[in-house]
Order: C-alpha cells, then structure tokens, then sequence
C-alpha cells in the first residue's frame, strides 16, 4: 500500500502527517525516523479500523481527486 505524506523540517525537527490516514502524524529528528514513525502509525490505524469495522459492510466508493493550486 502506497500512502501520500506531507513532509518538511521545522527547525531541528521534521513533522509530517499522511493525506490517507487523518489522525497519523509524527514528529522526529531525522527524516528518516519521521518516516519509519509514519509507517508505525499506519500501521497502528488501519489494525485499529480493522478491528471497529470487524461486522460491518465496506464499499469502495470513487472520491474526486484534491485540485492543489
């Protein structure tokens, strides 16, 4: 699974959160650590979700792609 990551470095920090996954974000160090943390927390996400949709119906549904100006 591919995900889109926002990603930039606030002095000595990086911060980032995944466009895909609201909720997983992550402050680091390293760029490298950064992205290793947001792994982690997609990871954490989509077993919780998995776990709340356990008896229920998923669909696929198209969403319109984000227009960026």
């Amino acid at each position: 699974m591919k995900g889109r990551a926002v990603i930039k470095r606030t002095g000595d920090w990086w911060i980032g959160w995944l466009i895909d996954l609201p909720g997983v974000n992550a402050q680091e160090r390293t760029r490298e650590e950064l992205i290793k943390s947001l792994v982690v927390g997609a990871q954490d996400m989509i077993n919780l979700n998995s776990e709340l949709i356990k008896d229920s119906q998923v669909e696929i549904i198209d969403i319109p792609e984000a227009v960026f100006r």
